[in-house]
């Protein structure tokens, strides 16, 4: 890119002809190699670039047709001016001011004016452009009430986004009044009260009771942010400490066992699968934590999923059940497909068993009594009792065993007396009693005595029996 003179069609005439005159030299080979070669030096960066009559750069990768200015421009020397807007083009926007509104202009006049409006006396307007009421008498007539004079608003211009602007004329100090009306009322507010809280104290000083006053739910969450965390602040004017909601018993899992090589803590979801005492030799039902996995896989987690997987394979077969949506239909559904499923178990063996025979097999007893020998090892004392090996396991039952509550020493329904249950160590009948030993025993034995003596010698079964049938009547006479 080079700058070349563009000059007007007048002058280039001019020069032509006394060019003509004067043989004019044309720009030589070596000329135009020269001018190539600065050009691509200043687009790399090892020239110097090319300057306006400002001093400022011109970046040389712009075209020479843009850089180029028009002849009627007559710049004389390499500029961008001509790509710039123009000073005289230029429009003088608004940046600041509005249109002031209900503004009068100076003081009333006193007397009427030549050249203003017959009906108020104003100089701004005439008659016909008047907006007040039509006068009887005119202000030029009577010589009073004369209307003071408009303001003329001045004629604002402005841009595109000055057009736009919705604050364009806003007032900030009409709202900061507003502000300064709010917090006149906050702070009465706040007074009041502080006035209703210690009329509350000076009651329950007086009274010596507690009690606990409930504000308004609106008050408290607007004046939340000025209240100190409970436990961080001691009131001497109000004497009550609250104690932190934090429940410092609570153990994290990361904490139950720090020992690098345990458990994975994913501290992203919060989650422990495995057991973090899995190596320690403790028993799983003395520990707090067993683990997320445990908690997956125990009471009916198994059964839930069983449930779900056999949902999603109905639901590919055609069924329309979902687990969450119809839970009795889907377990209707799935007992009904275990009981065709062990029918055809059946109905297959039987068949089989019809063609081919050999029943009488699957009847045989076992092999450990056929042999007469098992693969069992035990081992057994010149008694024939078992000192080591298989023992038969303990049938227990699903309540509680060998439990000795209040001072008992046999436990409830080691003893039996006229339908009804007790303690043989004291012979109570009442399962929440402490034991009396054996004088609970001779109070039972007199009070059996006069009962006997008293229903004439009586076994306690008959009186138990003959009490029971008296209630069983005063329910049929209810009914």
């Amino acid at each position: 890119m080079s700058f070349v003179l563009n000059m007007p069609p007048s002058v280039v005439t001019k020069q032509a002809k006394s060019e003509e005159q004067d043989n004019p030299k044309k720009q030589s080979r070596e000329d135009w190699r020269k001018q190539k070669e600065l050009e691509e030096a200043r687009k790399a960066g090892t020239a110097p670039a090319m300057q306006d009559e400002e001093g400022k750069d011109i970046n040389p990768h712009i075209p020479q047709y843009i850089m180029q200015a028009p002849w009627y421009f007559g710049a004389e020397t390499a500029t961008l001016r001509h790509q710039r807007p123009q000073d005289d083009k230029k429009t003088d926007y608004t940046t600041s001011g509005w249109y002031k509104r209900g503004v009068k202009e100076g003081t009333s006049a006193t007397k009427f004016r030549k050249g203003a409006c017959e009906n108020c006396g104003a100089m701004t307007h005439k008659k016909r452009d008047c907006l007040e009421r039509p006068r009887k008498i005119g202000a030029k007539y009577s010589g009073e009430n004369f209307a003071p004079d408009e303001h003329i608003q001045p004629e604002l211009l402005f841009d595109y986004d000055g057009k736009r602007d919705r604050w364009n004329g806003y007032d900030v100090d009409d709202h900061q009044r507003v502000i300064e009306d709010y917090q006149k009322i906050e702070e009465a507010k706040q007074l009041l009260k502080e006035e209703k809280l210690n009329e509350s104290l000076l009651k329950i000083e007086d009274e010596g009771t507690s009690k606990t006053e409930q504000g308004d739910s609106e008050d408290e969450d607007k004046y939340a942010d000025h209240v100190d965390m409970p436990g961080q602040k001691f009131e001497t004017k109000q004497r009550i400490t609250v104690r932190n909601l934090r429940i410092r018993e609570d153990t994290a899992k990361y904490l139950f066992n720090l020992d690098p090589n345990s458990a994975f803590y994913d501290p992203k979801t919060r989650s422990m699968r495995e057991n973090p005492f899995k190596n320690t030799g403790k028993e799983a039902k003395l520990l707090e934590f067993g683990g997320d996995n445990f908690v997956r896989t125990s009471g009916d987690a198994h059964v839930f999923a069983k449930s779900q997987v056999f949902a999603w394979e109905a639901y590919e077969r055609g069924a329309d059940v979902h687990l969450q949506a119809d839970p009795t239909k889907l377990e209707l559904l799935s007992r009904e497909v275990d009981k065709r499923k062990d029918d055809f178990k059946t109905s297959a063996k039987d068949s089989i068993l019809a063609r081919y025979g050999g029943e009488e097999h699957l009847e045989a007893p076992p092999k450990q009594l056929l042999m007469a020998q098992t693969e069992d090892y035990v081992e057994y004392s010149r008694h024939g009792t078992v000192i080591k090996g298989q023992e038969k396991a303990v049938v227990r039952s699903k309540y509680e065993e060998d439990v000795y509550p209040n001072n008992h020493t046999s436990v409830w329904g080691s003893y039996w007396c006229a339908g009804k249950f007790g303690f043989k160590c004291c012979h109570s009948m009442l399962k929440e009693s402490y034991c009396t030993g054996a004088a609970g025993v001779a109070a039972a034995e007199c009070l059996i005595n006069l009962i006997q003596h008293t229903f004439g010698r009586l076994s306690m079964h008959t009186i138990a029996y003959h009490s029971c049938e008296k209630k069983k009547k005063k329910k049929k006479k209810k009914r």
